[in-house]
Protein backbone atom coordinates (compact mmCIF):
# COMPACT_ATOMS: atom_id res chain seq x y z
CA UNK A 1 0.00 0.00 0.00
CA UNK A 2 2.76 2.41 -0.90
CA UNK A 3 3.56 4.53 -3.92
CA UNK A 4 6.74 6.25 -5.15
CA UNK A 5 7.55 9.39 -3.24
CA UNK A 6 10.41 11.79 -2.84
CA UNK A 7 12.69 10.74 -0.01
CA UNK A 8 12.29 13.93 1.92
CA UNK A 9 11.90 14.52 5.67
CA UNK A 10 9.78 17.52 4.73
CA UNK A 11 7.32 15.25 2.89
CA UNK A 12 7.09 12.86 5.86
CA UNK A 13 6.39 15.83 8.10
CA UNK A 14 3.71 17.10 5.71
CA UNK A 15 2.14 13.64 5.62
CA UNK A 16 2.06 13.43 9.42
CA UNK A 17 0.58 16.91 9.75
CA UNK A 18 -2.07 15.95 7.20
CA UNK A 19 -2.82 12.80 9.21
CA UNK A 20 -3.24 14.90 12.34
CA UNK A 21 -5.72 17.09 10.48
CA UNK A 22 -7.58 13.96 9.35
CA UNK A 23 -7.84 12.73 12.95
CA UNK A 24 -9.28 16.09 14.02
CA UNK A 25 -11.83 15.67 11.20
CA UNK A 26 -12.86 12.24 12.54
CA UNK A 27 -13.13 13.59 16.09
CA UNK A 28 -15.28 16.49 14.84
CA UNK A 29 -17.59 14.06 13.07
CA UNK A 30 -17.93 11.94 16.22
CA UNK A 31 -18.64 15.06 18.28
CA UNK A 32 -21.42 16.05 15.89
CA UNK A 33 -22.82 12.49 15.99
CA UNK A 34 -22.88 12.52 19.79
CA UNK A 35 -24.53 15.95 19.86
CA UNK A 36 -27.20 14.91 17.36
CA UNK A 37 -27.90 11.60 19.14
CA UNK A 38 -28.14 13.30 22.53
CA UNK A 39 -30.37 16.02 21.15
CA UNK A 40 -32.70 13.53 19.46
CA UNK A 41 -33.18 11.51 22.63
CA UNK A 42 -33.15 14.12 25.40
CA UNK A 43 -34.24 17.38 23.74
CA UNK A 44 -36.62 16.83 20.83
CA UNK A 45 -37.49 13.21 21.70
CA UNK A 46 -37.52 11.91 18.13
CA UNK A 47 -35.50 8.73 18.78
CA UNK A 48 -37.63 5.59 18.65
CA UNK A 49 -37.65 2.95 21.34
CA UNK A 50 -35.78 0.56 19.06
CA UNK A 51 -32.84 2.91 18.68
CA UNK A 52 -29.68 1.66 20.44
CA UNK A 53 -28.55 5.18 21.33
CA UNK A 54 -26.62 4.09 24.42
CA UNK A 55 -24.53 1.60 22.48
CA UNK A 56 -24.04 4.26 19.84
CA UNK A 57 -22.46 6.52 22.46
CA UNK A 58 -20.28 3.62 23.63
CA UNK A 59 -19.10 3.08 20.05
CA UNK A 60 -18.42 6.82 19.73
CA UNK A 61 -16.36 6.72 22.96
CA UNK A 62 -14.34 3.79 21.60
CA UNK A 63 -13.70 5.67 18.35
CA UNK A 64 -12.60 8.77 20.29
CA UNK A 65 -10.22 6.70 22.43
CA UNK A 66 -8.75 5.08 19.33
CA UNK A 67 -8.34 8.42 17.50
CA UNK A 68 -6.68 9.99 20.56
CA UNK A 69 -4.21 7.09 20.59
CA UNK A 70 -3.52 7.68 16.88
CA UNK A 71 -3.04 11.37 17.58
CA UNK A 72 -0.41 10.58 20.22
CA UNK A 73 1.42 8.27 17.79
CA UNK A 74 1.47 11.00 15.15
CA UNK A 75 2.62 13.60 17.68
CA UNK A 76 5.54 11.42 18.78
CA UNK A 77 6.50 10.79 15.14
CA UNK A 78 6.48 14.53 14.44
CA UNK A 79 8.70 15.28 17.45
CA UNK A 80 11.21 12.52 16.72
CA UNK A 81 11.22 13.06 12.96
CA UNK A 82 10.42 9.40 12.28
CA UNK A 83 7.92 8.15 9.73
CA UNK A 84 5.17 5.72 10.72
CA UNK A 85 5.40 2.21 9.23
CA UNK A 86 3.17 1.10 6.35
CA UNK A 87 1.16 -1.25 8.60
CA UNK A 88 0.04 1.78 10.62
CA UNK A 89 -1.72 3.27 7.61
CA UNK A 90 -3.17 -0.07 6.48
CA UNK A 91 -4.55 -1.25 9.83
CA UNK A 92 -5.94 2.12 10.88
CA UNK A 93 -7.66 2.51 7.49
CA UNK A 94 -9.31 -0.92 7.78
CA UNK A 95 -10.39 -0.37 11.39
CA UNK A 96 -11.80 3.13 10.88
CA UNK A 97 -13.65 2.36 7.65
CA UNK A 98 -15.26 -0.67 9.33
CA UNK A 99 -16.89 1.43 12.06
CA UNK A 100 -20.03 2.37 10.04
CA UNK A 101 -20.58 -1.33 9.26
CA UNK A 102 -20.66 -2.07 13.01
CA UNK A 103 -23.26 0.66 13.45
CA UNK A 104 -25.37 -0.77 10.59
CA UNK A 105 -25.16 -4.35 11.87
CA UNK A 106 -25.75 -3.76 15.59
CA UNK A 107 -27.17 -0.27 16.12
CA UNK A 108 -29.90 -0.04 13.43
CA UNK A 109 -33.37 0.72 14.71
CA UNK A 110 -35.47 -2.36 15.46
CA UNK A 111 -38.54 -0.57 14.06
CA UNK A 112 -37.13 -0.88 10.53
CA UNK A 113 -37.66 -4.13 8.71
CA UNK A 114 -34.49 -6.22 8.57
CA UNK A 115 -34.43 -6.19 4.76
CA UNK A 116 -34.37 -2.36 4.72
CA UNK A 117 -31.89 -1.75 7.55
CA UNK A 118 -28.77 -1.83 5.29
CA UNK A 119 -30.43 0.87 3.18
CA UNK A 120 -32.12 3.05 5.80
CA UNK A 121 -29.34 3.15 8.40
CA UNK A 122 -27.48 6.52 8.65
CA UNK A 123 -24.28 4.48 8.97
CA UNK A 124 -24.24 4.14 5.17
CA UNK A 125 -23.55 7.87 4.91
CA UNK A 126 -20.81 7.65 7.53
CA UNK A 127 -18.80 5.47 5.15
CA UNK A 128 -18.29 8.50 2.90
CA UNK A 129 -16.99 10.59 5.80
CA UNK A 130 -14.12 8.16 6.34
CA UNK A 131 -13.51 7.75 2.60
CA UNK A 132 -13.33 11.53 2.09
CA UNK A 133 -11.02 12.02 5.08
CA UNK A 134 -8.74 9.26 3.78
CA UNK A 135 -7.59 11.66 1.03
CA UNK A 136 -5.65 13.54 3.71
CA UNK A 137 -3.33 10.55 3.99
CA UNK A 138 -1.95 11.57 0.59
CA UNK A 139 -1.83 7.98 -0.63
CA UNK A 140 -3.83 6.69 -3.59
CA UNK A 141 -3.76 3.06 -2.44
CA UNK A 142 -4.88 3.87 1.10
CA UNK A 143 -7.93 5.63 -0.32
CA UNK A 144 -8.69 2.65 -2.56
CA UNK A 145 -8.29 0.38 0.47
CA UNK A 146 -10.80 2.57 2.30
CA UNK A 147 -13.30 2.12 -0.54
CA UNK A 148 -12.75 -1.65 -0.70
CA UNK A 149 -13.07 -1.99 3.09
CA UNK A 150 -16.26 0.07 3.10
CA UNK A 151 -17.79 -2.11 0.36
CA UNK A 152 -16.87 -5.43 1.96
CA UNK A 153 -17.88 -4.49 5.51
CA UNK A 154 -21.14 -2.94 4.27
CA UNK A 155 -22.08 -6.14 2.43
CA UNK A 156 -21.01 -8.18 5.49
CA UNK A 157 -23.30 -6.07 7.69
CA UNK A 158 -26.14 -6.55 5.23
CA UNK A 159 -25.61 -10.31 5.23
CA UNK A 160 -25.64 -10.28 9.03
CA UNK A 161 -29.01 -8.48 8.93
CA UNK A 162 -30.44 -11.12 6.60
CA UNK A 163 -29.82 -9.61 3.18
CA UNK A 164 -29.08 -12.06 0.39
CA UNK A 165 -27.66 -11.39 -3.08
CA UNK A 166 -30.17 -11.35 -5.95
CA UNK A 167 -30.79 -14.64 -7.73
CA UNK A 168 -30.66 -14.59 -11.49
CA UNK A 169 -33.75 -15.69 -13.39
CA UNK A 170 -36.29 -15.16 -10.59
CA UNK A 171 -38.08 -12.07 -9.21
CA UNK A 172 -36.04 -10.41 -6.41
CA UNK A 173 -37.01 -7.83 -3.80
CA UNK A 174 -35.78 -4.32 -4.58
CA UNK A 175 -33.59 -4.33 -1.47
CA UNK A 176 -31.36 -7.03 -2.89
CA UNK A 177 -30.25 -4.92 -5.87
CA UNK A 178 -29.99 -1.65 -3.93
CA UNK A 179 -27.46 -3.11 -1.50
CA UNK A 180 -25.31 -4.08 -4.50
CA UNK A 181 -25.70 -0.54 -5.89
CA UNK A 182 -24.61 0.98 -2.56
CA UNK A 183 -21.58 -1.31 -2.48
CA UNK A 184 -20.59 -0.26 -5.99
CA UNK A 185 -21.00 3.42 -5.07
CA UNK A 186 -18.75 2.95 -2.01
CA UNK A 187 -16.14 1.23 -4.16
CA UNK A 188 -16.24 4.07 -6.70
CA UNK A 189 -16.03 6.58 -3.87
CA UNK A 190 -12.77 5.02 -2.72
CA UNK A 191 -11.39 5.10 -6.27
CA UNK A 192 -12.35 8.76 -6.72
CA UNK A 193 -10.88 9.65 -3.34
CA UNK A 194 -7.68 7.89 -4.42
CA UNK A 195 -7.45 9.95 -7.61
CA UNK A 196 -7.98 13.14 -5.60
CA UNK A 197 -5.34 12.08 -3.07
CA UNK A 198 -2.92 11.32 -5.91
CA UNK A 199 -3.35 14.83 -7.33
CA UNK A 200 -2.97 16.42 -3.90
CA UNK A 201 0.16 14.37 -3.35
CA UNK A 202 1.65 15.58 -6.64
CA UNK A 203 1.04 19.19 -5.66
CA UNK A 204 2.55 18.63 -2.21
CA UNK A 205 5.63 16.95 -3.68
CA UNK A 206 6.00 19.71 -6.27
CA UNK A 207 5.74 22.38 -3.57
CA UNK A 208 8.29 20.58 -1.41
CA UNK A 209 10.69 20.17 -4.34
CA UNK A 210 10.32 23.84 -5.15
CA UNK A 211 10.93 24.80 -1.52
CA UNK A 212 13.97 22.49 -1.34
CA UNK A 213 15.34 23.88 -4.58
CA UNK A 214 14.79 27.41 -3.34
CA UNK A 215 16.56 26.59 -0.08
CA UNK A 216 19.53 25.12 -1.95
CA UNK A 217 19.67 28.10 -4.29
CA UNK A 218 19.60 30.47 -1.32
CA UNK A 219 22.44 28.51 0.27
CA UNK A 220 24.42 28.61 -2.98
CA UNK A 221 23.70 32.31 -3.35
CA UNK A 222 24.91 32.89 0.20
CA UNK A 223 28.09 30.95 -0.50
CA UNK A 224 28.63 32.92 -3.71
CA UNK A 225 28.17 36.18 -1.84
CA UNK A 226 30.76 35.05 0.70
CA UNK A 227 33.09 34.01 -2.12
CA UNK A 228 32.53 37.37 -3.82
CA UNK A 229 33.34 39.29 -0.64
CA UNK A 230 36.49 37.20 -0.17
CA UNK A 231 37.55 37.71 -3.80
CA UNK A 232 36.91 41.44 -3.61
CA UNK A 233 38.92 41.64 -0.39
CA UNK A 234 41.91 40.20 -2.28
CA UNK A 235 41.90 43.17 -4.66
CA UNK A 236 44.03 46.17 -3.64
CA UNK A 237 42.10 48.54 -1.41
CA UNK A 238 44.38 51.54 -1.73
CA UNK A 239 45.83 53.07 -4.86
CA UNK A 240 49.60 52.79 -5.09
CA UNK A 241 51.71 55.78 -4.20
CA UNK A 242 54.71 56.04 -6.51
CA UNK A 243 56.33 59.23 -7.63
CA UNK A 244 55.57 60.40 -11.16
CA UNK A 245 52.64 58.02 -11.77
CA UNK A 246 48.87 57.96 -11.29
CA UNK A 247 47.73 54.31 -11.15
CA UNK A 248 44.23 52.93 -10.68
CA UNK A 249 42.57 49.53 -11.01
CA UNK A 250 38.96 48.38 -11.24
CA UNK A 251 37.10 45.05 -11.44
CA UNK A 252 33.49 43.99 -11.97
CA UNK A 253 32.77 40.25 -12.46
CA UNK A 254 29.94 39.09 -14.73
CA UNK A 255 28.64 36.74 -12.00
CA UNK A 256 28.95 36.92 -8.24
CA UNK A 257 32.55 35.84 -8.71
CA UNK A 258 34.82 36.06 -11.73
CA UNK A 259 38.09 34.92 -13.23
CA UNK A 260 39.65 38.40 -13.63
CA UNK A 261 41.78 40.15 -11.07
CA UNK A 262 44.33 42.92 -10.78
CA UNK A 263 47.02 43.54 -8.21
CA UNK A 264 50.08 45.60 -7.44
CA UNK A 265 53.00 45.31 -5.07
CA UNK A 266 56.14 47.29 -4.25
CA UNK A 267 59.46 45.45 -4.44
CA UNK A 268 62.44 46.00 -2.20
CA UNK A 269 64.08 48.18 -4.85
CA UNK A 270 61.14 50.62 -4.67
CA UNK A 271 59.65 49.66 -8.04
CA UNK A 272 55.97 48.96 -8.40
CA UNK A 273 54.73 45.83 -10.19
CA UNK A 274 51.15 46.10 -11.50
CA UNK A 275 49.54 42.85 -12.73
CA UNK A 276 46.35 41.78 -14.44
CA UNK A 277 45.17 38.19 -14.87
CA UNK A 278 42.27 36.63 -16.75
CA UNK A 279 41.32 32.98 -16.13
CA UNK A 280 39.18 31.38 -18.85
CA UNK A 281 35.50 31.50 -17.98
CA UNK A 282 33.79 33.23 -15.09
CA UNK A 283 32.17 32.00 -11.92
CA UNK A 284 33.32 30.24 -8.77
CA UNK A 285 35.87 27.93 -10.45
CA UNK A 286 37.79 30.65 -12.29
CA UNK A 287 37.55 32.82 -9.17
CA UNK A 288 39.40 30.18 -7.15
CA UNK A 289 42.05 29.90 -9.87
CA UNK A 290 42.38 33.69 -9.98
CA UNK A 291 43.08 33.71 -6.24
CA UNK A 292 45.71 30.99 -6.73
CA UNK A 293 47.28 32.94 -9.61
CA UNK A 294 47.41 36.07 -7.46
CA UNK A 295 49.24 34.18 -4.73
CA UNK A 296 51.77 32.70 -7.17
CA UNK A 297 52.22 36.09 -8.82
CA UNK A 298 52.92 37.85 -5.56
CA UNK A 299 55.35 35.16 -4.41
CA UNK A 300 57.29 35.16 -7.68
CA UNK A 301 57.27 38.84 -8.68
CA UNK A 302 58.22 40.09 -5.23
CA UNK A 303 61.36 37.95 -5.09
CA UNK A 304 62.37 37.63 -8.73
CA UNK A 305 63.46 40.87 -10.44
CA UNK A 306 63.59 39.35 -13.93
CA UNK A 307 60.07 39.28 -15.39
CA UNK A 308 60.73 36.34 -17.73
CA UNK A 309 62.00 34.12 -14.92
CA UNK A 310 59.18 35.23 -12.61
CA UNK A 311 56.65 34.34 -15.31
CA UNK A 312 58.32 30.96 -15.68
CA UNK A 313 57.84 30.26 -11.97
CA UNK A 314 54.17 31.28 -12.14
CA UNK A 315 53.55 29.13 -15.22
CA UNK A 316 55.17 26.10 -13.59
CA UNK A 317 53.18 26.49 -10.38
CA UNK A 318 49.86 27.12 -12.16
CA UNK A 319 50.42 24.21 -14.53
CA UNK A 320 49.97 21.82 -11.62
CA UNK A 321 46.61 23.40 -10.70
CA UNK A 322 44.98 24.05 -14.05
CA UNK A 323 42.93 21.42 -15.84
CA UNK A 324 43.51 20.79 -19.53
CA UNK A 325 40.80 23.16 -20.71
CA UNK A 326 41.87 26.03 -18.46
CA UNK A 327 44.54 28.66 -19.01
CA UNK A 328 45.38 32.14 -17.71
CA UNK A 329 46.34 35.25 -19.64
CA UNK A 330 48.61 37.46 -17.57
CA UNK A 331 50.35 40.82 -17.95
CA UNK A 332 52.71 42.76 -15.68
CA UNK A 333 54.12 46.27 -15.81
CA UNK A 334 57.05 47.48 -13.69
CA UNK A 335 57.42 51.19 -12.95
CA UNK A 336 60.23 52.92 -11.07
CA UNK A 337 59.66 55.91 -8.78
CA UNK A 338 60.11 59.22 -10.66
CA UNK A 339 61.32 57.28 -13.70
CA UNK A 340 60.04 57.40 -17.24
CA UNK A 341 60.73 53.78 -18.18
CA UNK A 342 58.20 51.00 -17.77
CA UNK A 343 58.90 47.32 -18.34
CA UNK A 344 56.02 45.21 -19.70
CA UNK A 345 55.57 41.49 -20.28
CA UNK A 346 52.41 39.72 -21.38
CA UNK A 347 51.64 35.99 -21.38
CA UNK A 348 48.78 35.69 -23.84
CA UNK A 349 47.08 38.90 -22.75
CA UNK A 350 46.49 41.48 -25.41
CA UNK A 351 46.20 43.93 -26.79
CA UNK A 352 47.66 46.36 -24.26
CA UNK A 353 47.00 50.00 -25.10
CA UNK A 354 49.72 52.66 -25.01
CA UNK A 355 48.72 56.28 -25.51
CA UNK A 356 51.25 58.97 -26.45
CA UNK A 357 50.06 62.42 -25.38
CA UNK A 358 52.55 64.31 -27.53
CA UNK A 359 51.67 62.39 -30.71
CA UNK A 360 48.01 61.92 -29.70
CA UNK A 361 48.03 58.34 -30.93
CA UNK A 362 47.61 54.80 -29.64
CA UNK A 363 49.91 51.83 -29.94
CA UNK A 364 48.58 48.36 -29.36
CA UNK A 365 51.06 45.89 -27.92
CA UNK A 366 50.42 42.17 -28.38
CA UNK A 367 51.44 39.33 -26.09
CA UNK A 368 55.07 38.15 -26.02
CA UNK A 369 54.24 34.58 -24.94
CA UNK A 370 51.43 32.03 -24.75
CA UNK A 371 49.11 32.06 -21.71
CA UNK A 372 49.99 30.24 -18.51
CA UNK A 373 48.97 26.59 -18.40
CA UNK A 374 49.33 25.91 -22.15
CA UNK A 375 52.91 24.59 -22.09
CA UNK A 376 54.91 23.01 -19.28
CA UNK A 377 57.72 25.49 -19.86
CA UNK A 378 57.63 29.27 -20.36
CA UNK A 379 59.33 30.80 -23.38
CA UNK A 380 58.81 34.42 -24.36
CA UNK A 381 60.25 37.40 -26.15
CA UNK A 382 62.12 39.87 -23.94
CA UNK A 383 59.97 42.26 -21.93
CA UNK A 384 59.10 45.50 -23.72
CA UNK A 385 60.62 48.70 -22.37
CA UNK A 386 58.62 51.89 -22.82
CA UNK A 387 59.45 55.50 -22.21
CA UNK A 388 56.41 57.17 -20.71
CA UNK A 389 56.37 60.95 -21.03
CA UNK A 390 54.03 63.28 -19.14
CA UNK A 391 50.44 62.53 -20.13
CA UNK A 392 51.25 59.11 -21.61
CA UNK A 393 49.09 56.16 -20.51
CA UNK A 394 49.41 52.40 -20.39
CA UNK A 395 46.13 50.47 -20.18
CA UNK A 396 45.95 46.82 -19.14
CA UNK A 397 42.37 45.75 -19.81
CA UNK A 398 40.35 42.56 -20.31
CA UNK A 399 38.33 41.93 -23.45
CA UNK A 400 35.05 42.18 -21.55
CA UNK A 401 35.13 45.93 -22.23
CA UNK A 402 35.56 46.09 -25.99
CA UNK A 403 33.71 42.82 -26.76
CA UNK A 404 30.50 43.83 -24.96
CA UNK A 405 27.68 43.75 -27.53
CA UNK A 406 24.73 46.11 -27.73
CA UNK A 407 21.14 45.16 -28.60
CA UNK A 408 22.06 45.19 -32.31
CA UNK A 409 24.87 42.67 -31.88
CA UNK A 410 27.68 45.23 -32.34
CA UNK A 411 30.85 45.12 -30.23
CA UNK A 412 31.92 48.21 -28.30
CA UNK A 413 35.22 47.76 -30.08
CA UNK A 414 38.75 49.06 -29.73
CA UNK A 415 38.11 52.28 -31.62
CA UNK A 416 35.41 53.47 -29.22
CA UNK A 417 37.66 52.56 -26.30
CA UNK A 418 40.45 54.72 -27.71
CA UNK A 419 38.04 57.61 -28.36
CA UNK A 420 36.84 57.59 -24.74
CA UNK A 421 40.42 57.52 -23.43
CA UNK A 422 41.43 60.37 -25.72
CA UNK A 423 38.44 62.47 -24.69
CA UNK A 424 39.15 61.95 -20.97
CA UNK A 425 42.97 62.05 -21.09
CA UNK A 426 43.17 65.03 -18.73
CA UNK A 427 41.30 63.22 -15.97
CA UNK A 428 42.79 60.99 -13.28
CA UNK A 429 43.30 57.27 -13.91
CA UNK A 430 40.30 56.23 -11.81
CA UNK A 431 38.06 58.78 -13.58
CA UNK A 432 39.18 57.55 -17.01
CA UNK A 433 38.29 53.97 -16.10
CA UNK A 434 34.91 55.16 -14.82
CA UNK A 435 34.33 57.00 -18.12
CA UNK A 436 35.18 53.81 -20.02
CA UNK A 437 32.67 51.79 -18.02
CA UNK A 438 29.94 54.42 -18.42
CA UNK A 439 30.53 54.54 -22.17
CA UNK A 440 30.27 50.76 -22.44
CA UNK A 441 27.06 50.69 -20.40
CA UNK A 442 25.51 53.41 -22.56
CA UNK A 443 26.55 51.61 -25.73
CA UNK A 444 25.21 48.24 -24.49
CA UNK A 445 21.71 49.76 -24.29
CA UNK A 446 20.46 47.31 -21.67
CA UNK A 447 22.20 44.11 -22.76
CA UNK A 448 23.55 42.04 -19.88
CA UNK A 449 27.21 41.75 -18.98
CA UNK A 450 28.59 38.50 -20.42
CA UNK A 451 32.22 38.68 -19.33
CA UNK A 452 34.26 39.98 -16.43
CA UNK A 453 35.57 43.55 -16.60
CA UNK A 454 39.00 44.48 -15.26
CA UNK A 455 41.28 47.39 -16.02
CA UNK A 456 44.57 48.82 -14.73
CA UNK A 457 45.55 52.28 -15.98
CA UNK A 458 49.08 53.66 -15.49
CA UNK A 459 49.35 57.36 -16.28
CA UNK A 460 52.60 59.32 -16.31
CA UNK A 461 52.24 62.64 -14.48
Amino acid sequence: MSQPQIESPAFYEAQLRSERLRIFGVLSFVAIFVAVTTGRFFVIHTASEGTHWAWGLVLAAAVVAYEVWLLRRVGVALKTGQNLPSRFWILSTILETSIPALAIAFLSSGNIQAAYRPLASPGVLAFFIFIILSTLRLNLWVCCLSGVTATLTYIAAALYLGWRPPVLGVPNPITRSYVIVNGIVLLMGGALAGSVAGQIRKHVEAALREAETKRKLEAIQHDLQVARSIQQSLLPRDRPSIGGFDIAGWNKPADDTGGDYFDWMTRDDGKLVATLGDVTGHGIGPALLAAVCRAYGRASLTVERDLSRAFGHINQALGRDLTQERFVTFAAAVCGPDGEEAEILSAGHGPLFIYSRSADCFTKMQAQAVPFGILPFFNSDPPARLLLHPGDMLLLITDGFYEWENDRGEDFGVQRLEEVMRASRDLSSSEIIARLYDAVITFANGTSQKDDLTAVLIKRL
